[in-house]
């Protein structure tokens, strides 16, 4: 069993398999593999997306979902005794926290894997999803040449991650104090747009947006981007913000089921952790 906590703990042909899961799972080739199986989940009230795949995956499976609030854990008692009794009765433990030691604890001291739901610096599950959804409507996503616009911030992280693991072309476009180390930086959204296929962004705090007024994603920017190039903004995505209202209603914006990937994306990192390996 493994715990998956961060893009980097895959190796490239592991995220070919877990791809290659989800594609049973959409096809209805793999069923019942939790039957008789309990998670685990905190995941805070707010959740939606996320937390409705994750739910939705574990039924599909035959699984049962027990879930806590988050804050759960942040309770006096401590979180290896919290595990330790945990393991008694889970299978599995999904968790959304907004500090990843917490879960980086949790995978420590638990038999059970822990698969991290988002967390302040990272969303290993959300950004996978995409990459999948991806694979499916490019002719190979790997050599797409990739933009992400935001703050360095747990979505940035993620696609960083991503890059790191499978060798994606990506460039940031930021505010100056923003930047990732280690990414190619853009100032201006007129010139980081160029040449690029894919285009990723992150919502911001209301206090950021002036340093970002050059970076927002419009239409006109949209058609300097290669041919068949699509935005994906990454929900919850604020229109007049991050993307302008006319961007999000054009053929360039993936559309809403294209999250759809989250529900089988979700149960192949379950199918993974779990050691379940190719039928």
């Amino acid at each position: 069993m493994k715990d998956f906590i961060r893009l980097t703990d895959l190796h490239s042909g592991d995220v070919d398999q877990i791809f290659r899961i989800a594609d049973e799972m959409k096809q209805g080739k793999r069923k019942g593999g939790l039957r008789e199986k309990s998670a685990v989940l905190f995941f805070p009230d707010s959740s939606l997306r996320t937390r409705v795949t994750f739910e939705k995956g574990i039924y599909l499976q035959g699984g049962q979902s027990i879930r806590f609030p988050a804050e759960v854990l942040e309770k006096k008692e401590d979180l290896r005794d919290v595990c330790g009794y945990l393991d008694q009765w889970a299978d599995l433990v999904v968790v959304r926290h907004k500090d990843i030691r917490v879960i980086e604890t949790m995978a420590k001291y638990l038999d059970a894997p822990v698969v991290n739901a988002m967390t302040d610096c990272n969303h290993p599950c959300e950004v996978l999803s995409d990459l999948y959804a991806l694979s499916k409507m490019r002719e190979d996503f790997r050599k797409d040449k990739y933009l992400f616009c935001g703050k360095a911030g747990n979505i940035g992280f993620s696609w960083k991650e991503a890059a790191q693991v499978l060798g994606l072309d990506l460039t940031q476009c930021c505010g100056k104090g923003y930047e990732m180390e280690g990414v190619k930086n853009c100032r201006n959204i007129w010139e980081a747009v160029v040449g690029k296929d894919v285009i990723c962004t992150d919502s911001l705090p209301s206090s950021m947006l002036p340093d970002f007024k050059d970076c927002q994603v419009t239409l006109a920017a949209m058609r300097l981007a290669n041919e068949g190039a699509v935005l994906n903004p990454c929900p919850p995505f604020y229109r007049g913000e991050e993307v302008t209202e006319e961007v999000v209603g054009s053929k360039y914006f993936v559309g809403y089921g294209f999250k759809e990937s989250l529900l089988w994306v979700q149960q192949a990192v379950v199918a993974y952790c779990l050691g379940e390996v190719m039928g």
